[in-house]
């Protein structure tokens, strides 16, 4: 059975809607700006989102968070498509699973400060905002949907994860249409604690370079409407797996992720020769970095093109790979006909130890339409999900 990515709603430091995020890659414009923001005192890049967000005060005191907000702003541009398949399959035909890992976490940030001054929580604040099922639960509430809706936390994958466990449910025909992403704001907790493991770099970053010196956070929202219709972009497999090797660092033999690569090769019934894109997990760490490269270089060699567009957005930890599956989803589309790439973004200064890669320079293109994309996401603790999309020649071998 396949499962199409029918509808896609994005709002990220690119930019509020498919096309200006377009625009703004394929251009070379990053979003990634020097803030205080996040790190009173001390300024950092951050891919922070500047749309204006959908208010909440219309949600239960629960709900009211920017996370859902952003949420919100996704939906938006997809919500007509969303109710029609409601109207047309049935509230409980229709699911949602959402990848987070902040939640309302800046909701509690708030309400803390006010503790510090006023001796209590504050009256906007409810602890339930920063439960991790808010995003999916909020979603189902305002759409009237019933089938089954919940959230994957897994840090970094939770986006690809959601996106599998979507075509599951449809696969296992549970639901007949999945609204699914992933969705993570920006908040001082999540800067100070990458900033604390020294993972957070002090300029834009820097992916594969040898001056790479690690991550921007970013934040932003990208919602899929999944269905088993025809559409331009097929979900055509995915991988996951868990390397069970460390809390942060990933294993440097990158068994796991070459694991995730190989049984989302598999479901797709591809060899790895198809695959005409990756859109690398490329995080800018140099251990990341160094395991990934050499991964791809084994298992595609080094003439497929690949890039790393967190120095477009920022790392957007849950909603990452949602995002870069997007950007794929985007590259993907019929009115791309010279198949033009994400470029990579970077110093140009190659790390001699690591295997050098094809990467897509600014106006990169494969002169042809683009067939298959690969997006990578490898996760703390481990937890690494590949996904594979698919182009409209697909529909042709159906």
């Amino acid at each position: 059975m396949n499962v199409y990515l029918n509808e896609c709603g994005i709002v990220c430091a690119l930019g509020d809607g498919v096309a200006a995020v377009r625009a703004n890659l394929f251009a070379g414009r990053s979003g990634v700006l020097p803030t205080d923001a996040c790190s009173p005192g001390r300024e950092l890049p951050l891919g922070q989102v500047h749309a204006a967000l959908p208010a909440v005060d219309h949600l239960p005191p629960a709900q009211r968070s920017r996370n859902n907000a952003m949420a919100l702003a996704a939906l938006a541009q997809i919500r007509p498509a969303v109710d029609a398949a409601v109207a047309r399959y049935g509230a409980g035909r229709v699911g949602i699973v959402i990848g987070t890992s902040t939640s309302g976490i800046a909701e509690t940030e708030k309400a803390l400060l006010h503790h510090a001054v006023h001796g209590n929580l504050g009256e906007d604040f409810h602890y339930s905002q920063q439960e991790m099922g808010s995003p999916a639960d909020m979603l189902a509430q305002q759409l009237g949907i019933e089938g089954p809706a919940y959230a994957h936390s897994s840090a970094c994958s939770s986006g690809a994860k959601a996106l599998a466990s979507a075509a599951r449910l449809l696969r296992m025909g549970l639901c007949d249409a999945v609204l699914t992403g992933g969705v993570d704001t920006l908040c001082a907790f999540t800067v100070a604690g990458f900033a604390a493991l020294e993972s957070v770099s002090a300029a834009r970053c820097n992916p594969l370079s040898a001056n790479r010196h690690g991550i921007n956070i970013g934040e932003g929202a990208a919602l899929f409407l999944l269905t088993k219709e025809a559409a331009a972009v097929q979900l055509c497999g995915w991988g996951e797996s868990s390397d069970g090797h460390h809390m942060s660092a990933p294993d440097p033999s990158g068994a796991g992720a070459r694991l995730a690569m190989t049984q989302a090769l598999r479901r797709a019934g591809l060899q790895p020769a198809d695959i005409d894109y990756v859109n690398l997990h490329g995080t800018a760490t140099p251990q990341n970095d160094a395991m990934e490269s050499r991964v791809i270089a084994e298992l595609f060699g080094c003439d497929v093109p690949v890039s790393s567009t967190k120095p477009f957005t920022g790392h957007a930890l849950g909603a990452a790979a949602a995002i870069e599956a997007a950007l794929c989803w985007i590259a993907l589309q019929p009115d791309n006909p010279r198949g033009e790439l994400p470029p990579h973004l970077w110093d140009g200064v190659p790390d001699t130890a690591l295997p050098a890669l094809n990467l897509v320079p600014q106006g990169g293109a494969l002169g042809r339409p683009l067939r298959h994309a690969m997006s990578n996401s490898f996760a703390f603790g481990g937890s690494n999900a590949v996904l594979i999309l698919g182009g409209q020649h697909e529909r042709a071998h159906e």
